[in-house]
């Protein structure tokens, strides 16, 4: 039976979003009250699907297969990503090479904020740009604890660093999705994207450092970081404006890391800064290693960029390329189910979707296809550089087995949890109740160019992906902007700048990072230590957009204007 979506249910926009909320309340308030995550989830989804059947009157049978989808789609590829890349952390640690990396860092600097800008903010980026959906978060917050790093600081430090970059991440993703849900050019979309986020490229590594140091740790580190961010920040305009989204974070990311480690040849900070109370058997010993050494011991993370960055490359060619020119492999290596009950059977209304003159229902429905990407998905990628490195330490067959057995058992109730965020956030998507609360926003008239990006943030908290977020409400931010007056690629981009500080809370991210630092039940603590951090660079970036679309109009793409007028 088909269903058009409903985004005023009970006659009050008040109310109605109040309700919508329940499930977003009832997850991040437990987690933020100490429940243990499968606990939190699990409540959070059983009160999605009963807000969707019983509030907006969503079909049981539509609802209940909305939730298996997102369970699935939880699995793989996120899941997938996250066994993948823990367990080859897990390799590097047992083959014993794991010392010399943390060695080889302290070599660059024994610093503990240049450890975090290196790996948190440089390799993250690359990571972000490379493979995206959770990816970074995975392996850098690894390698930050086997560093010495407390586990809540390598958690929370790689979640607020994976924000600037995530827009353009993925070989662009994000931005190449927003550009076909909204119908608006997807070079102005880039130029405008390009012209807010390098202003907080500066801002982030400042940021972190902060976190950890205070703001006079900052002042004893500005050299580095104005040095780090400054080249992320150029490399990510000059791409974004000049080549496009592909490359932006790959180009930036390598940039930034390299700079940084020549400079670090040349200068290091006058007093090295460690955690309070750190001890010292937990600081990396700065023993000159000999080349080949370092050489060794960084293999598995060369072959895992190399590996990440060429599955990014190549994704639509592993999974049988495209419909109008399969390869060899069509057919053999992704596999596509519509979902029963769901595909085809949903329908967004007014003013979400744009519906034709009489009718009350976008003309096409809302598809519904689990697709099984068992070669092209990022995790396959990880897992083969796994593989490659088992071969490189020579760990025997068995035992590469047995750490694999290991860490899917403790990643068991990690997996439950991701699979039931997952499928909460398929539950509001497919229900309508993530558009109910998006129209809240649309409300605030003349400020609305501020909080265009937080219906953006919203919708990465909600989804877990700003690609997710953007195709959520694309179409909205740019049926909005339209009806007020205000410039189109702005407010549409506004979406996908604003949604990258919403990253670092939602529940996915969340998860993968306690998964990574081994925080059995330490969700609820990661939350808390990233969540203001979250919604103060997300107001920042509001002011960033009013402040463009009333004053500093100079900024905005003149191409999108021509664009616009054809």
């Amino acid at each position: 039976m088909d269903w058009v979506q409903v985004y005023d249910p009970c006659g009050s926009p008040f109310w109605s979003t109040l309700l919508a909320a329940i499930p977003i309340i009832a997850l991040l308030g437990l987690l933020a009250c100490g429940v243990d995550a499968p606990k939190s989830a699990l409540a959070g989804l059983l009160s999605a699907l009963l807000v969707a059947i019983f509030g907006f009157g969503m079909p049981a049978v539509s609802a209940l297969a909305s939730a298996a989808y997102g369970a699935c789609f939880g699995l793989l590829p996120i899941g997938w990503i996250v066994i993948s890349a823990v367990f080859l952390f897990h390799l590097t640690v047992m083959g014993g090479q794991f010392e010399v990396v943390k060695r080889s860092v302290a070599a660059l600097s024994p610093d503990r904020r240049v450890q975090a800008l290196l790996i948190a903010f440089c390799f993250g980026t690359f990571l972000e740009g490379a493979a995206g959906f959770g990816t970074p978060v995975a392996i850098c917050s690894a390698l930050m604890i086997g560093l010495g790093f407390s586990p809540l600081y390598a958690a929370g430090l790689a979640l607020i660093a994976n924000t600037s970059p995530v827009a353009f991440g993925a070989l662009g993703t994000p931005i190449i999705t927003l550009a076909k849900v909204s119908g608006l050019d997807e070079m102005a979309l880039s130029q405008m994207a390009g012209r807010q986020l390098p202003l907080f490229s500066l801002i982030v590594p400042a940021w972190l450092v902060a976190v950890m140091s205070g703001w006079r740790g900052v002042l004893g580190c500005l050299p580095a970081i104005l040095v780090c961010g400054g080249t992320f920040a150029f490399l990510q305009f000059v791409m974004s404006n000049f080549h496009g989204p592909a490359l932006v974070d790959v180009v930036g990311g390598l940039g930034s890391l390299i700079v940084l480690a020549v400079m670090l040849r040349f200068w290091q900070p006058k007093t090295i800064w460690r955690f309070p109370n750190e001890t010292v058997s937990a600081t990396v010993s700065s023993q000159v290693l000999t080349r080949g050494k370092i050489i060794f011991a960084w293999m598995p993370w060369v072959f895992l960029s190399v590996l990440v960055f060429t599955w990014g490359a190549l994704k639509v060619s592993l999974n049988g390329g495209t419909d109008n020119e399969p390869n060899a492999l069509a057919g053999y290596t992704k596999f596509s189910l519509p979902v029963p009950g769901l595909h085809n059977r949903i329908y967004r209304a007014a003013p979400v979707a744009p519906v034709p003159v009489g009718s009350n229902r976008a003309t096409d429905p809302e598809k519904a296809v689990f697709e099984i990407p068992w070669l092209g998905t990022t995790g396959t990628g990880i897992f083969l550089a796994a593989i490659l490195t088992a071969f490189w330490l020579r760990i025997p067959v068995d035992e590469f087995f047995r750490q694999f057995r290991l860490t899917f058992w403790e990643m068991r109730w990690a997996l439950f949890t991701i699979a039931a965020m997952l499928a909460l956030a398929f539950t509001t998507k497919y229900g309508g109740s993530d558009a109910t609360m998006g129209l809240a926003f649309t409300r605030t008239g003349s400020l609305y160019p501020f909080f265009a990006p937080l219906l953006g943030w919203l919708g990465v908290a909600l989804t877990g992906s700003d690609t997710s977020s953007n195709a959520l409400f694309g179409s909205l931010q740019r049926i909005t902007a339209e009806q007020l007056g205000l410039n189109p690629t702005l407010i549409v981009a506004s979406n996908s700048t604003g949604g990258v500080m919403g990253k670092m809370i939602d529940a996915q991210s969340i998860v993968v990072a306690a998964v990574a630092t081994e925080q059995n039940g330490g969700e609820g603590a990661i939350l808390r230590f990233v969540f203001w951090h979250s919604v103060v660079l997300a107001a920042l970036v509001g002011a960033l957009t009013i402040l463009q679309a009333y004053f500093l109009t100079w900024m905005i793409p003149q191409v999108t204007n021509r664009l616009l007028n054809q």
